[in-house]
């Protein structure tokens, strides 16, 4: 599985911004997908997923602000960012993994960094 990922960039606080996620390979029917983020000097962290049946996951930190969204057609998932915020920077990751769960089909896509300005 190959994960393209788009859409970072630089935008003031407050703005809005929207990544995008491509994937293509061998593609499982029944997966989630989902946006990870890492701040320089932290750890990875989760920001939202969701599966091939629509069941999405926020983290705490970006309900209300965030929106998770897929088309399966296109294999491809979305998120969209508003009211951001300078604690939202961070290299953004997509991730894809089958259901449930398992090491062996984890995937990474190749990051897209999205900076907030104050």
């Amino acid at each position: 599985v190959q994960l393209q990922a788009s859409g970072g960039g630089l935008v003031q606080a407050g703005g809005s911004l929207r990544l995008s996620c491509a994937s293509s390979g061998s593609i499982f029917s029944i997966n989630v997908m989902g946006w990870y983020r890492q701040a320089p000097g932290k750890q990875r962290e989760l920001v939202a997923t969701i599966t091939s049946g629509g069941s999405t996951n926020y983290a705490d930190s970006v309900k209300g602000r965030f929106t998770i969204s897929r088309d399966n057609a296109k294999n491809t998932v979305y998120l969209q960012m508003n009211n951001l915020k300078p604690e939202d920077t961070a290299v953004y990751y997509c991730n894809y993994n089958i259901l449930p769960r398992t090491e062996k089909y984890d995937y990474w896509g190749q990051g897209t960094l999205v900076t907030v300005s104050s």
